[in-house]
């Protein structure tokens, strides 16, 4: 029997996933890796493997379940990087590491799995919406210094998000690196290799940085990349289990730490486009879609380091708006699951405010606080709301 060849909409569809997802918030992650101290090689490697864990564990968990597996990098992951305390590369590829680490045993062990889904929605969400808004905030800020490029990509992602919302992300980097090479305002770019490679780094793990850093990877991961992708797949028809997609994104996560990559998970919503029937009608075949997407990124992975490089040469004002704007979209699907559960109100707002505030006690960073004071405000008012009143006692 002769096998069909995907249609041209699989191909289409992977497309659109690929560029979306990689040219999106690529801006977001070559600033990440920057300021954690990675230098132009090191940056250059840490895209190189996110690219090669994505294509590489997509198309295999693709293949193993037939079903169109999906994965990315978490980009609210690389928000948290950008507040994280001060560390070497070394300690951060440690907590890296440990991030997925945890995510395997999450998915493997079932009592980790009970402890992390005990953590409320509403206060893992209001640490997400914490994470992110400082840097919204900053990219308005940046019309002090450049107010024609902040009104411009602001108006052009309000357009977009209405006539073309799935490619505003896309379309605004586009218009900022045209603005900026209109301008002459392109640095030099830095020297380095043209096709992707793979630089090992020194693994320091600290319990400082695994508190501060790869617990809270874990949980916005989890919370907005992993269960929202598992959603997308069951939304589509497909009844996949949880445990192997967590482990495998896990694994892949760990697999690629070493090399810089700080985060291989499940996509959400690019994961749409190539899992609903516009990409395959033929839902038994749409697995293939997912191994269109892989083969992207392997291709992505082939020449990380130039695309790299062109962004290390953009002004930093220009990536500060082009990131806070690339945040916007999840930073206002955190502020309203935060907010859905009214009972919960009090304590994510105090996880909020804790973990925008950017405090840093005892070396660890304000996303492991507003966790703390969101989790303790929640478990007090439940202690006083069980007590009798002194009316009720009387």
């Amino acid at each position: 029997m002769r096998t069909r060849l995907p249609p041209p909409a699989s191909w289409t569809s992977a497309l659109v996933a690929a560029a979306v997802g990689f040219g999106g918030t690529i801006a977001l992650i070559v600033q990440a890796f920057g300021h954690m101290g990675a230098s132009v090689g090191q940056i250059a490697s840490a895209v190189t493997a996110l690219c090669l864990g994505i294509a590489v564990a997509g198309a295999s968990l693709s293949i193993r379940f037939r079903i169109p597996v999906v994965l990315a990098w978490s980009t609210p992951g690389a928000a948290l990087l950008l507040t994280a305390p001060s560390m070497s590369w070394a300690t951060a590829c440690g907590a890296f590491l440990t991030a997925g680490l945890i995510a395997v045993a999450f998915g493997a062990v079932p009592a980790l799995a009970r402890l992390a889904s005990s953590i409320p929605a509403a206060v893992a969400s209001a640490m997400l919406a914490g994470v992110l808004l400082p840097f919204a905030l900053d990219a308005f800020r940046q019309a002090t210094f450049d107010p024609l490029l902040v009104l411009l990509l602001t108006a052009a992602f309000i357009v977009a998000r209405q006539r073309a919302p799935l490619w505003s992300l896309l379309l605004v980097l586009g218009m900022g690196v045209a603005a900026t090479l209109v301008r002459g305002r392109l640095g030099i770019r830095p020297p380095g290799d043209v096709f992707g490679s793979l630089t090992i780094s020194a693994i320091h793990i600290d319990a400082g940085a695994a508190l501060s850093l790869a617990v809270p990877l874990f949980v916005v991961t989890l919370v907005s990349q992993n269960l929202p992708g598992i959603a997308v797949l069951r939304l589509a028809g497909y009844s996949p289990k949880p445990t192997p997609l967590l482990v495998g994104t896990g694994l892949a996560s760990v697999a690629m730490a070493p090399f810089g990559a700080h985060s291989i998970n499940l996509a959400a919503i690019t994961a749409a486009l190539c899992t609903s029937p516009d990409a395959d009608p033929d839902k038994a075949a749409r697995w293939r879609v997912g191994l269109i997407y892989a083969a992207l990124y392997l291709l992505l992975a082939t020449f990380s380091p130039v695309l790299v490089r062109y962004f290390l040469a953009l002004p930093q004002t220009t990536l500060a708006v082009l990131t806070g704007i690339a945040l916007i979209p999840a930073l206002t699907g955190a502020l309203e699951a935060m907010m859905s559960s009214m009972e919960n109100h009090d304590a994510s707002i105090l996880t909020f405010v804790v973990t925008a505030s950017g405090l840093t006690l005892f070396g660890l960073g304000s996303a492991f606080w507003g966790v703390v004071a969101g989790v303790t405000a929640m478990a007090v008012a439940r202690l006083l709301h069980r007590q009798p009143t002194d009316t009720e006692t009387a």
